[in-house]
C-alpha cells in the first residue's frame, strides 16, 4: 500500500468515526467489493477502526414474505431515532443471478426513516449468500459501530435460508409473523423457532386483531414447551403482538428487548456471545482467505478443475481429492 493510500484510508477511518454518514456509505461500498485491492484497503480500514466507537446492540430480524418486516423496521426504527437513539439499518436483499445486484431496494421502502438525521438506511445485495446474509455485512456492522450508531437492525431476505447466520452475528433475534391459521403455522420451520429471541406478530389490527392474538397465545405456547437456553431470563423466549400500521406494541417490544440485552450483559452470557461471534468470524475470514488463494492461483485452480472432472465421472472420491489440493496448498504455504 502506498503512503497516498494510506492516508487516504486514514482519512476515511476519522470521517466514518466522527458519524459521517457519506463517509460510512463509502466505506460499506468498500468492504463490499469483491476487488483484491479493494479488499486490502477494506482490512486496512477496518483494522483502523478497530476499538473505535461504541457497542450497538446488534438486533437480526427475519420473517415470512409479506409480513411487513420493512414497515415495521421503519416505524420501529423512528421510535428509536425519537428517543435520540441512533440506529442502522442493514437491509439485506435479495441479489440479481446477472449483475449480484440487489433487487427490491428496501431504501426506497423506508423513505421517512431515511429522512432522519439519526439514521443510516443501506440497501445491500446477498450476492447468493446462505441465509440471505451479505458476506460482508460483519464487516457493514463494525463499521456502523464505529461510526457510533447505538442500535444496528439487520433485516434478511426472509424465513428458510438457515436465518441463523444472521442470528449468529446479532445480540438478539426477532422473528416477525403475520397473524395466520393452522398450516401456515406449521410451515414455519422449528429450528428458526429454535433461536428466536423474541417473535412479534404483525398486523394486529383492524379485523386481524383478534387473529393476531391467538396466533401470538399459540407460539408462546410452543415456546413454553421448548428447553430453556443459556442467556435467557424467566419469560423468554416470548410472543407479542404488535401492528406496524398502527404503531401499537412497539414500545413494549422494545422494552422486551432491552430487559432481554441487560439480563445478558449482567450475567455475563453478552460479553461471552461477543467473544465467541468475535473467534468464529476470524475462523471464517481463514477459510474465505483460503479459498481466495485458490481461486488466484492458476495452477491450484487448474488442479482443481481435473480433480473435480475426475470427481464427477467417479475416479476419484470427493474427500481424497480435496485432501489432495489441501495437501499441495499447505507445502506451497510451507
Amino acid at each position: 500500500m502506498t503512503d497516498q493510500q494510506s492516508s487516504d484510508i486514514a482519512a476515511l477511518a476519522d470521517a466514518v468515526a466522527s458519524g459521517d454518514r457519506r463517509a460510512l456509505a463509502r466505506a460499506i461500498t468498500l468492504v463490499e467489493s469483491a476487488r483484491v485491492d479493494h479488499r486490502d484497503d477494506a482490512d486496512a480500514l477496518l483494522e483502523a477502526l478497530s476499538g473505535r466507537g461504541g457497542e450497538a446492540v446488534r438486533i437480526g430480524l427475519s420473517g415470512t414474505p409479506g409480513v411487513g418486516k420493512s414497515t415495521f423496521i421503519e416505524v420501529f426504527g423512528c421510535r428509536l431515532t425519537d428517543a435520540g437513539k441512533k440506529v442502522a439499518v442493514l437491509a439485506v436483499d435479495p441479489s440479481s443471478t446477472r449483475t449480484g445486484g440487489s433487487i427490491l431496494g428496501d431504501k426506497t421502502r423506508m423513505e421517512r426513516l431515511t429522512r432522519q438525521p439519526n439514521a443510516f438506511v443501506r440497501p445491500s445485495p446477498s450476492q447468493t449468500q446462505l441465509g440471505g446474509v451479505a458476506r460482508r455485512t460483519r464487516d457493514a456492522v463494525a463499521l456502523c459501530e464505529a461510526a457510533g450508531f447505538d442500535i444496528v437492525l439487520i433485516e434478511t431476505v426472509g424465513v428458510g435460508q438457515s436465518e441463523t447466520i444472521v442470528a449468529e452475528m446479532s445480540d438478539i433475534f426477532v422473528l416477525l409473523l403475520a397473524p395466520a391459521g393452522g398450516d401456515e403455522l406449521q410451515g414455519v420451520k422449528r429450528g428458526i423457532m429454535e433461536i428466536a429471541d423474541i417473535i412479534l406478530v404483525n398486523k394486529a389490527d383492524g379485523d386481524l386483531k383478534s387473529t393476531a392474538m391467538r396466533t401470538a397465545a399459540d407460539y408462546a405456547g410452543a415456546l413454553r414447551l421448548m428447553r430453556k437456553r443459556d442467556g435467557d431470563p424467566e419469560g423468554f423466549p416470548k410472543a407479542l403482538t404488535v401492528s406496524a400500521l398502527d404503531e401499537t406494541g412497539l414500545e413494549e417490544a422494545w422494552a422486551d428487548m432491552q430487559a432481554l440485552v441487560e439480563f445478558r450483559r449482567k450475567s455475563g452470557f453478552w460479553a461471552a456471545r461477543r467473544a465467541e461471534q468475535a473467534r468464529g468470524w476470524f475462523i471464517d475470514e481463514v477459510r474465505q482467505g483460503l479459498l481466495r488463494r485458490l481461486a488466484r492461483d492458476p495452477q491450484a485452480e487448474a488442479a482443481m478443475a481435473k480433480l473435480a472432472e475426475d470427481v464427477a465421472k467417479g475416479r476419484r472420491a470427493p474427500g481424497s481429492a480435496a485432501a489432495e489440493v489441501l495437501a499441495q496448498l499447505a507445502k506451497d504455504t510451507a
